[in-house]
């Protein structure tokens, strides 16, 4: 039998599905794991970067657009000093003369230190009033009379505006009267830094507030997908039903289709593949018993003791592979889902029943063989013929790997809401680097001599995976009394069903 240390073995997955992630992972390295990416982080990438790459442009088209709109109302202040400017210019004996009246004072420099400038010069260079230090453009050619033309320009170490303009103000013959109106760029700056501290400052709210909308919506979006994923997920290994794609988005709908594709096909060759299991093993079984018959029929005569033997290899290779074609029916009727009705079972009384029919052998092999359990009915949702050859195969498999004068104790346990169906020998035990697979199909541990096919463990994985039960392997005897022989030596396989509730 199989020797076991502390540690369990859960064995809930299938072993399709098992075989296909382990494919899975050996196809797919580490680098491509790592450069797959989803497709709600693809979308966000592609919605979520242009936005922070034009965030950048943004604020510098609004400081631009703030510098134009600062500069339209000044500007225009500008022009009315103009014009305030040139109403105040008389002409007293042919010679031009600037009088400014103290309204217009007060208009154009409201206080001392802050308004318009000026600055008006006479056709001969004169100047008739103002600040001297002010710039005193000169005309050319493209710049015409009566029309104002506005500059920047670096006066006292501060920058400064100024709009010009030529009047003729009747002095055609002498020239035109060149005025000139400035003022500090502080309070124009000051302005446009107000307009794009009140554009760009909303904006480190309003940005992450719309990425996470972006998000939030883009998951919504994405919601059926993870929808449709779960319900694959908690699909049966073996279900192989179409999927309803009636809730997906249209987008998904042709992959749902595809899927169905493939799911049909996957189940037709499926059941092709059982059908042809079944009609072999069954076309089998007939040759093998005629076999078996003609050899029992030689062994009742009186052949020689070389041709008894042969026909005792005979009759025992028959009989070997009759075993394992049962048991490969076994395995395809417990791999299709469909031929299980379920009903409820006292397996308490199942497990007692195919412990005796197991006594017969057991004497034969000078095994102690019993059974323990209470007296009370413990029941279970399943099949009958299924858990009988479960409990078979697991009796099987411990008097095949426990020595003479050994012990094969089956007992049955109800433990919180778990019905524990177990089977504890006293075998020699295997390698703990062979644990992990007793369970696969055809596998046996090397250097053993007992006889078999490497099925029995696998069918018992099988039907108990299709019952939803789990399978253990514990050590018999982490508990044992100090008088205990052998303490190490055994395995316990335990199969914990969930308790059907009456």
């Amino acid at each position: 039998m199989l020797a076991a240390g502390p540690q369990a073995l859960p064995t809930t997955a299938s072993p399709q599905r098992e075989a296909i992630e382990l494919e899975y992972d050996l196809h797919t390295n580490p680098s491509e794991r790592a450069a797959r990416r989803s497709l709600l982080g693809e979308v966000l990438d592609w919605l979520l970067a242009p936005l922070f790459l034009l965030w950048p442009m943004s604020i510098a088209i609004t400081y631009v657009a703030a510098q134009d709109l600062a500069n339209v109302p000044y500007d225009l202040n500008l022009l009315n000093a103009l014009e305030v400017l040139s109403q105040q210019i008389e002409v007293e004996n042919g010679r031009p003369t600037f009088n400014l009246s103290a309204p217009a004072r007060l208009a154009l420099r409201p206080r001392e230190k802050d308004g318009i400038f000026w600055k008006v010069i006479a056709p001969s260079g004169e100047l008739l009033s103002g600040d001297a230090e002010l710039p005193t453009p000169e005309k050319t050619a493209t710049e015409n009379v009566d029309t104002v033309y506005y500059k920047n320009q670096m006066v006292r170490g501060f920058d400064v505006r100024f709009a010009y303009t030529w009047r003729t103000t009747g002095l055609r013959q002498a020239g035109p009267v060149l005025i000139v109106a400035a003022e500090s760029v502080e309070r124009r700056v000051a302005l446009a830094n107000n307009i794009i501290k009140g554009v760009i400052i909303p904006q480190f709210a309003v940005l992450p507030i719309a990425a996470l909308l972006i998000w939030f919506g883009l998951s919504r979006g994405v919601a059926p997908i993870n929808d449709l994923q779960k319900r694959l997920r908690a699909r049966k290994p073996d279900d192989l039903s179409s999927i309803d794609g009636r809730n997906v988005p249209v987008e998904i709908e042709p992959l749902v289709a595809a899927m169905n594709e493939l799911l049909a096909r996957l189940a037709s060759h499926i059941l092709a593949q059982q059908r042809f299991v079944a009609d072999a093993a069954h076309q089998l079984k007939t040759p093998l018993a005629g076999l078996r018959m003609q050899a029992e029929l030689g062994m009742r005569g009186t052949p020689s003791s070389e041709t008894l033997s042969s026909l005792n290899q005979i009759v025992a290779g028959t009989i070997r592979a009759t075993r394992l074609i049962d048991q490969l029916l076994l395995m395809a009727r417990a791999e299709n889902p469909d031929n299980i009705r379920v009903t409820t079972v006292n397996v308490r009384a199942l497990a007692q029943e195919q412990t005796q029919r197991w006594v017969d052998q057991a004497i034969a092999a000078d095994i102690d063989l019993g059974f323990e359990a209470a007296d009370t009915p413990m029941f279970i949702h399943g099949q009958a013929l299924l858990l009988a050859e479960l409990l078979n195969n697991l009796i099987d498999n411990a008097l095949r790997y426990t020595p003479a004068k050994g012990h094969v104790t089956v007992s049955v346990t109800r433990v919180a809401q778990q019905v524990i169906v177990a089977v504890q020998d006293s075998g020699q035990g295997i390698p703990a680097i062979d644990r992990e697979r007793v369970f696969d199909r055809f596998y046996r541990v090397l250097g053993t001599k007992a006889e078999g096919s490497g099925l029995g463990l696998a069918i018992v994985r099988e039907i108990a995976t299709q019952h939803g039960a789990t399978i253990h392997i514990l050590d018999p005897f982490e508990q044992a009394s100090p008088a205990q022989t052998n303490p190490q030596a055994g395995t316990r396989i335990e199969v914990r069903f969930e308790q059907m509730t009456l």
